[in-house]
């Protein structure tokens, strides 16, 4: 996160990264500026033992932590694609020395062969591509901008504005899921929370999805505890969100393996339980992909009469999709399943990084612009919801 305002604006001093935009200077933008845009991102693969920022110096890197999941979250996805492609334009000398002497729409051309690069690293997120869609929108479209040094200025400076609106939009994620959960208790009773993967400050560029709504309720005084799933094959869980759950310290903490959700809820109860997830698409009909996990956290909810709760930003609404089926699901190299569970190394298996809950099983969709519910025929009018709200 910026080094200034945004850190200042968590409660929490996780940073997932470390943007410092240039400074606008008469030598014009780039790497004879006296101070180039940088950007490090936490590499997450090695919490929570050990803390290690990566730079990303262009898009390839930007694209490299985001396929290899040294980053991760939807949210953190599009945030490191747009400030990626920033540092790359301004401050890396190969991209530099290509874009000397050529004219705006020459520029332009070469922003697009970068972003549509970017959309390849991880195909589930929609973020990454509304993001794309958003600076292409804002800045690519600009007839205003005609000189390189406007185009590429522009741009890092939306870049540094999306960086500041994603921490604010996840404050008021926060503030619409704990009033829409708090609703449905009695005043004198507090909330036990449940979720899966990770969706806090590690997942976004500041404060979190699902886990800012966990924040917000502990604020407020009104969380009795959170249990967090494990999240196999890569952990988030156990490796991430427990993580941030200490630091924070949080009530009463509990980490869960995968398969023990249902036992864990048989045992203690589910009165004044919720389950909190994120997303990475929701379709027009409500159904969500998320960490695979998800669905069958969905499914044992659903048996024990547990709300469930999709926490995302407006920009994960997907309604150019009309149902779960038409969402492209990544596959994971075989490996990463096969390394941590210690299977053979000749074993075969099936890696998908998601799955999708259709939107039967699920309770709300809290975004930034407030909270989609059931209609009255017990459907979500996710289209409907993106045309009030836009």
């Amino acid at each position: 996160m910026m080094s200034s305002d945004i850190s200042k604006s968590s409660a929490n001093t996780l940073r997932s990264l470390i943007f410092t935009p240039c400074a606008s200077t008469s030598t014009g933008i780039g790497a004879d500026s006296p101070r180039s845009a940088t950007l490090s991102v936490l590499d997450q693969l090695l919490l929570p033992h050990e803390t290690k920022y990566i730079p990303i110096r262009c898009v390839q890197d930007a694209w490299s932590v985001i396929r290899t999941m040294q980053i991760r979250g939807a949210p953190l996805i599009a945030i490191v694609a747009v400030l990626g492609l920033a540092v790359d334009l301004t401050s890396y000398p190969s991209t530099i020395h290509q874009l000397e002497g050529l004219g705006v729409d020459e520029i332009k051309q070469i922003i697009v062969d970068k972003m549509e690069y970017l959309k390849t690293s991880r195909p589930t997120a929609v973020n990454v591509f509304n993001a794309m869609e958003e600076l292409s929108t804002t800045i690519l479209e600009n007839s205003s901008l005609n000189t390189r040094e406007e185009l590429l200025s522009a741009l890092l400076n939306h870049a540094s504005y999306m960086l500041e609106r994603d921490v604010s939009d996840n404050r008021s994620i926060g503030n619409h899921g704990a009033d829409e959960i708090l609703s449905k208790v009695d005043p004198g009773s507090n909330v036990r929370v449940i979720t899966i993967c990770n969706t806090g400050s590690l997942a976004t560029a500041g404060w979190g999805t699902a886990l800012g709504v966990a924040r917000e309720l502990c604020l407020r005084g009104r969380m009795e505890g959170i249990a967090c799933l494990e999240t196999r094959p890569y952990n988030q869980g156990s490796r991430l969100t427990a993580y941030e759950i200490l630091t924070e310290q949080m009530p009463n903490p509990c980490l869960l393996c995968d398969s023990m959700i249902s036992s864990y809820l048989a045992t203690k109860g589910s009165a004044n339980t919720v389950c909190i997830v994120g997303a990475d698409r929701v379709c027009a009909n409500g159904d969500t992909a998320n960490k695979i996990g998800t669905f069958q956290l969905a499914i044992v909810a659903k048996a024990f009469g547990v709300d469930f709760y999709v926490a995302s930003p407006f920009t994960t609404l997907d309604v150019k999709l009309q149902s779960g089926k038409e969402i492209e699901i990544e596959e994971r190299p075989p490996g990463e399943l096969l390394e941590s569970s210690g299977a053979p190394k000749e074993m075969k298996c099936w890696n998908p990084g998601f799955d999708v809950t259709p939107a039967a099983y699920i309770t709300g969709i809290i975004t930034e612009k407030g909270v989609l519910t059931r209609s009255e025929d017990g459907t979500f009018d996710v289209k409907g919801f993106v045309e009030k709200k836009s």
